[in-house]
């Protein structure tokens, strides 16, 4: 297919790895945010193609590798209750809790749904006037927009047994974490290009300028990720900071305005606890006041739940590109796809889990 096929061509990576050759003069680290991107990187093998002073460390964004053990134990305790329905995209199925995932919930006779969109969840609310629905409106600012929607849609049609299980996050506030730690040494990153479809980038300019640092709005496809990282060594050796638009046949500077009103007509900013990281100042988004009535958390009282994560498990340490899956001590061994230790093992955008199926050291 001609769409896809045109940013996959063999010739063409070989003479972006060229360009990206005979630019470097230094080490650089560069950080792909998005789990997508890390997968597509190591399954083409981009990693290995690049020369040596280019280093690829893999960032937070994998919405379902962020959230923390205390928002799945909350989603468990509502999964597990009589008379609820609770839905969620299939990634969060496998995602293990303190002592179960919401798979075995299902096995064990809870009503567990996987659904392809929020909306699907209102239609069950709809349907089952006798049940309690609930999503788990996990993801970053992606999803936010169409989790928004299913909320205004359930408050039009006067519904009452529709809730949301709200664990969004925010990207530039995980950046500005990484950035300000002691430890950072990210020198420029390569922006997820789904969420600046939605948001822009606009809100990375502060950060750009803050930090002296050159960021790649970057799309999936193996030559977007060449080209990004190509522009990203270009702004690095000359010395330029800020946001640069590699995405330009689908990311503009302000984003979708519409998804973006949306969201802040249902959502405001709240802190939030990111998996392996810890609180994040502003940094995810809660239903506004306003809208209580369709927060699961307090319409279920689980807000109570707290869960310490397991210590064996380094996920923190790899979202913030300290350290690689495969220095884990458990990775592989203690911790595999049918035994996970943690979320970004079992997510179809965790780092972990491209490092099991590409076979990265």
């Amino acid at each position: 297919m001609r769409f896809v096929d045109e940013y996959r061509r063999e010739e063409d990576a070989q003479a972006f790895v060229r360009a990206i050759r005979a630019k470097v003069t230094r080490p650089w680290t560069l950080m792909e945010i998005c789990g997508g991107q890390t997968h597509t990187l190591l399954r083409s093998g981009i990693d290995r193609m690049l020369p040596p002073e280019i280093t690829l460390v893999h960032g937070p964004g994998c919405p379902v590798c962020v959230t923390p053990l205390t928002q799945i134990d909350r989603a468990l305790a509502i999964a597990q209750r009589p008379n609820v329905i609770f839905t969620s995209f299939g990634d969060m199925l496998r995602v293990p809790g303190s002592t179960t995932d919401l798979l075995t919930v299902k096995a064990k006779g809870g009503d567990v749904r996987m659904v392809y969109s929020p909306l699907d969840a209102v239609t069950l609310a709809q349907q089952n006037p006798g049940h309690e629905i609930v999503f788990f409106a996990v993801g970053f600012e992606t999803t936010a927009p169409a989790n928004a929607m299913s909320v205004k849609r359930a408050k039009a049609l006067g519904l009452t047994n529709f809730s949301v299980l709200a664990s969004h996050v925010l990207v530039p506030p995980a950046m500005e974490a990484i950035l300000s730690s002691p430890q950072n040494r990210v020198q420029g990153f390569l922006l997820a290009g789904h969420v600046c479809t939605v948001m822009g980038w606009t809100e990375y300019e502060p950060l750009g300028e803050r930090f002296r640092i050159p960021m790649v709005v970057t799309g999936f496809e193996p030559l977007d990720l060449l080209q990004g990282i190509f522009m990203a060594v270009d702004a690095l050796e000359n010395g330029r900071t800020g946001v640069e638009n590699q995405y330009v046949r689908t990311v503009s500077r302000e984003g979708n305005p519409a998804a973006r009103a949306v969201v802040n007509e249902v959502f405001e900013t709240c802190d939030r606890a990111w998996r392996g990281i810890g609180v994040i100042p502003k940094s995810g988004y809660r239903l506004r006041p306003e809208l209580a009535a369709y927060d699961a958390t307090l319409k279920f009282e689980v807000g109570a739940i707290t869960t310490e994560e397991p210590k064996e498990c380094i996920a923190g340490e790899i979202m913030q590109g300290l350290t690689r899956p495969s220095a884990c001590t458990a990775f592989g061994t203690r911790c595999t796809p049918e035994h996970p230790l943690g979320a970004p093992m079992v997510s179809s955008e965790g780092a972990c889990a491209a490092y099991w199926l590409y076979a990265r050291a």
